[in-house]
């Protein structure tokens, strides 16, 4: 049995990569979380296809009483059951699906952490742009900022993506969708800079297709440039914990405070559902409430 409860695990990993296009981690995220519940049944003498509703309550409970998992990776984990049941109805593997009638555990509204706009400009402003490596960090920063990307869309963005008379960047997002997100005069600048001044010198005679590259002339990596961001960071003395998706939350709540439309940043964010979009209205709102309570005579 345990052969066959891999190869369906297989099979579901491979659909939700064909439809969702998922990057390995998640995939791998799904199959983690599957993989524990089908031991957690094997202990009970039952299978993925044969679980119950009760088998899942039982299994999600027996997770936050003796293991104190947190609600956030509760709901995570019913979400993998719920898809991976709904995908075996749809397989016609079951005619049920156990988690239909389970609710998710309610979670608590995570505000992410922001930068103000001076902090951004402070960030902005310390790599040392007098090297061929601190150029290209402030190329990165400003087009991170200016394009409210993901730091993978960021690290992987081809060279032939930037368009650059046009001054808009190509973005393959989540799910392959792609999208054509402005740059601004600024981080158009400092990229026109980046690319006629340092490029050529980290490449140091080899070619590459990517846009911005190591001293090695390779990929930067995610964890390579989260480093050179904490780095800069330390530099430009701000205190609030920083990772390059703080620079993608500041740049939502930064076009929200100055008027944009929340559909707009949807769209520059290539956020699927407009529902994760407006997270960015709470942290403006608390934005202005802190400016009433600080300034106004009755605040």
């Amino acid at each position: 049995m345990k052969a066959i409860v891999l190869t369906e695990l297989d099979a579901f990993c491979d659909a939700l990569w064909l439809e969702d296009g998922l990057v390995p981690s998640s995939l791998e995220s799904y199959r983690r979380d599957l993989t524990q519940f089908a031991l957690w049944l094997k202990t009970r003498h039952a299978t993925l296809l044969t679980a119950d509703a009760v088998a899942v309550q039982a299994f999600l409970a027996e997770r936050t009483l003796q293991q104190g998992i947190a609600a956030r990776s509760l709901a995570r984990q019913l979400t993998a059951l719920r898809r991976y049941y709904r995908w075996l109805v749809r397989q016609g593997l079951r005619t049920d699906d156990p988690t239909l009638n389970i609710e998710a555990p309610r979670l608590p509204r995570l505000l992410p952490k922001n930068l103000s706009e001076a902090e951004v400009e402070a960030l902005l402003a310390a790599p040392d742009t007098a090297t061929a490596q601190g150029l290209r960090d402030r190329a990165m920063l400003e087009v991170l900022y200016a394009c409210g990307l993901r730091v993978t869309e960021l690290v992987s963005l081809p060279f032939a993506a930037v368009q650059m008379q046009q001054g808009v960047v190509r973005v393959m997002g989540k799910g392959r969708k792609e999208r054509l997100v402005p740059m601004g005069e600024e981080a158009l600048d400092w990229l026109t800079r980046y690319n006629k001044e340092a490029r050529g010198a980290l490449l140091n005679g080899k070619v590459s297709d990517a846009l911005f590259v190591t001293a090695r002339a390779a990929l930067m990596t995610r964890q390579a440039f989260w480093y050179r961001i904490k780095h800069h960071a330390a530099v430009a003395a701000i205190r609030t914990p920083i990772s390059p998706h703080t620079l993608r939350h500041a740049f939502a709540t930064h076009l929200l405070n100055h008027g944009a439309d929340l559909r707009a940043v949807q769209m520059l964010l290539g956020h699927a559902d407009i529902s994760t979009t407006q997270i960015y209205t709470f942290v403006a709102r608390e934005r202005l409430k802190r400016l009433h309570a600080a300034h106004h005579p009755r605040g």
